[in-house]
């Protein structure tokens, strides 16, 4: 038999169905579909060259889900005594007209 079970001693993380998790070796070639993999009921990883890298995936696809994100309390409307200024930047009033612009013409 080319497969072989390795237990850990400090267990794997279950999937996000809550199913136990176990390693396999597969001693064949990784041309030959070998490597290490974890596999529970549900799914199992790729096949890879070392445990590392196969568990890395394990975790990656199992990782909890995100919480939703926290919206913030709308912005309130500015209040009805203040007063908006206008400067020098903004469009005169009507019957006002702007100083300058004659260029030095007279």
């Amino acid at each position: 038999m080319t497969q072989r079970h390795i237990s850990h001693p400090e267990g794997l993380p279950r999937c996000s169905t809550g199913h136990s998790a176990r390693h396999i070796h597969d001693q064949r070639g990784l041309a030959a579909g070998g490597g290490h993999f974890i596999e529970c009921q549900c799914q199992a990883t790729r096949r890879h060259a070392d445990l590392d890298a196969a568990l890395a995936e394990w975790r990656r696809n199992n990782r909890p889900a995100r919480s939703a994100r926290k919206v913030l309390p709308s912005i309130k409307a500015p209040a009805d005594n203040v007063v908006q200024l206008t400067f020098g930047l903004s469009a005169a009033p009507p019957g006002q007209r702007a100083a300058g612009g004659g260029h030095g013409r007279r």
